[in-house]
């Protein structure tokens, strides 16, 4: 008696296929992101022992080095957030609506400086606002001083300087796509009825941009509270934040317990941050925050 042949449906072996392919992505993510990160916890939870404790959290919390670390971190990340978020607002509100020659020009290089590594941010300032930069070299010849008269650079704000420098355009490039979805119609009808400037912007811009300030708010809070480059490369004096706290005990103190719980509390309050700025998002849409 002949076999009857059962047809497979063709969904079933796509979904069957698909399924395969999803396992080695996985492996690769696990091993190389998820495996680092259980190490890191076992190690801020048992400092290399076979039992669980959290005195090494108690310490290293406790501690006022971490405290100031902490101070500085949420310090410099708000300040630096908040420059980005004036400067870019405005610079936005220039390029989009307000028409002068370059100004396409300028949008593309807003681009590219996303591409651009932090530390070279810092070392240009290091160039013009350093000790022996060409600023203080400039005003010293010219004032006859024997000291550099800018001395900001290597303190938090010469950081927050740096940072709002660097992750300005992040604020940019979402404002400049929610602007592009303002009706222009709605700018020349309230122009037209007598509306200056500033209550335009006030009125009608504003409250377009709003998702899109949020979401490159939150952007931007996120990249600063874990920005490592710009503060070592400067070396501010007495600025310490937790990335560079943790690079301090892991690398030059070899405390790796101390920079697991470190690394932890940081990745914590990355992670808090990040479901922030998801929040934002999703409440608004990526369309409206400007993110598509």
């Amino acid at each position: 008696m002949a076999e009857l042949a059962i047809p497979v449906p063709h969904r079933a072996v796509e979904r069957s296929t698909g399924r395969f392919w999803v396992v080695p992505p996985l492996l690769v993510l696990g091993a190389l992101f998820f495996y680092p990160l259980f190490l890191i916890a076992r190690q801020a939870l048992t400092g290399g022992q076979a039992t669980v404790t959290l005195s090494h959290f108690a310490a290293v919390l406790g501690s006022p080095m971490f405290r100031n670390a902490l101070f500085h971190t949420i310090t410099i990340a708000v300040s630096a957030t908040a420059g980005c978020l004036i400067l870019g607002f405005v610079f936005s509100l220039v390029i989009a609506f307000i028409p002068f020659p370059g100004a396409k020009l300028m949008s593309r290089l807003i681009d590219t400086s996303i591409a651009l590594p932090t530390f070279l941010v810092a070392l240009s300032f290091t160039f013009i606002y350093g000790s022996a930069g060409i600023l203080n070299e400039s005003l010293m010849h010219l004032l006859h001083l024997r000291l550099p008269p800018i001395d900001f650079l290597y303190s938090q704000w010469g950081v927050i300087l740096s940072e709002v420098t660097v992750y300005t355009p992040f604020v940019m490039r979402p404002l400049l796509a929610a602007f592009s979805q303002i009706d222009p119609a709605q700018i020349e009808v309230a122009s037209s009825l007598g509306a200056r400037f500033w209550r335009i912007v006030r009125q009608i811009i504003l409250p377009a941009a709003l998702p899109a300030l949020l979401a490159g708010g939150s952007l931007c809070l996120l990249l600063t509270v874990n920005e490592f480059g710009i503060v070592l490369f400067i070396g501010a004096k007495d600025v310490i934040t937790l990335p560079l706290l943790i690079y301090e005990k892991a690398i030059q103190e070899f405390d790796y317990t101390a920079a697991c719980v470190i690394a932890v509390v940081n990745l914590t309050l990355s992670l808090g941050l990040y479901a922030l700025y998801r929040l934002v998002v999703a409440h608004f849409g990526g369309r409206r925050a400007g993110l598509v």
